[in-house]
């Protein structure tokens, strides 16, 4: 199994997980998430170190919202949960104004409520669904819009001291689409983010296919860069004044 081997593979080279850890596994209800709360409680059933899951789902009063799928699901796979309802759909369309991305003011009242709730059910860690593909779109909007290199790391600690872990990291997103239907999970839909056209992470994945069409291996070869910086090769200048760098360029 594609997902699992990557997901394992990046909890053991980042050391997202340690005994006794206590982890807030945020579900959406996409297939992101569901696949990441899947993995990650068959990795808890038989790994090496003890540690809790608690599946958090936030109903953020979209209209049309199904308010039994989240539920029932979380019923049916035993897991321990959390849904708190808070009309934060609201807030996005009423100070977002209209024609311009809610994305970035839906994710940062999504994931103030999710510190909070991880502060308050005593967990040390969150767990975050996203995958390759989110990385490498980063990345490219970094770049192309910010002119920076960075994307998203794969564990981090947050203000609020509490360490965010993203275990699908090394997971390509076609394998997680591949498998969620292949399990015929009902999947929560987003009114937001996820129905708005002409998005700059859109372009980014439109880029992204376009150029796998020709070059196959160019969404893993971009991911390995990402990990493999040539800082002598780049053009910070800090980077420039120091010794060690100033003679690394002439040897």
């Amino acid at each position: 199994m594609k997902i699992n081997h990557a997901m394992g593979q990046a909890l053991h080279r980042y050391g997202m997980i340690q005994e006794g850890d206590r982890i807030l596994v945020a579900v959406s209800g996409g297939k992101d998430s569901l696949c990441m709360l899947h993995f990650l409680e068959e990795f808890r059933r038989k790994a090496p170190v003890s540690f809790e899951l608690l599946a958090f789902h936030l109903d953020q009063a979209q209209p049309g919202y199904p308010d039994r799928i989240m539920p029932e699901l979380f019923a049916d796979w035993g897991i321990p949960h959390r849904i708190e309802r808070v009309d934060t759909y609201s807030i996005v369309q009423e100070k977002v104004e209209k024609g311009k991305t809610t994305c970035s003011l839906c994710s940062r009242l999504r994931r103030g409520i999710l510190y909070r709730v991880a502060c308050e059910e005593g967990c040390n860690k969150l767990a975050l669904g996203h995958h390759r593909d989110d990385v490498l779109q980063t990345f490219l909007l970094n770049a192309f819009f910010s002119g920076k290199l960075g994307s998203m790391p794969p564990i981090y600690r947050s203000r609020e001291e509490v360490v965010v872990i993203r275990p699908l990291i090394e997971v390509a997103e076609v394998d997680l689409a591949q498998f969620a239907s292949e399990q015929g999970w009902p999947i929560v839909p987003c009114n937001l983010c996820g129905s708005q056209e002409g998005l700059k992470r859109q372009a980014m994945e439109t880029l992204l296919s376009d150029l796998e069409t020709r070059y196959p291996q160019v969404r893993q070869s971009l991911f390995r860069a990402l990990g493999n910086p040539h800082l002598e090769e780049l053009l910070d200048k800090e980077l420039w004044a120091r010794p060690e760098m100033a003679r690394s360029a002439l040897d």
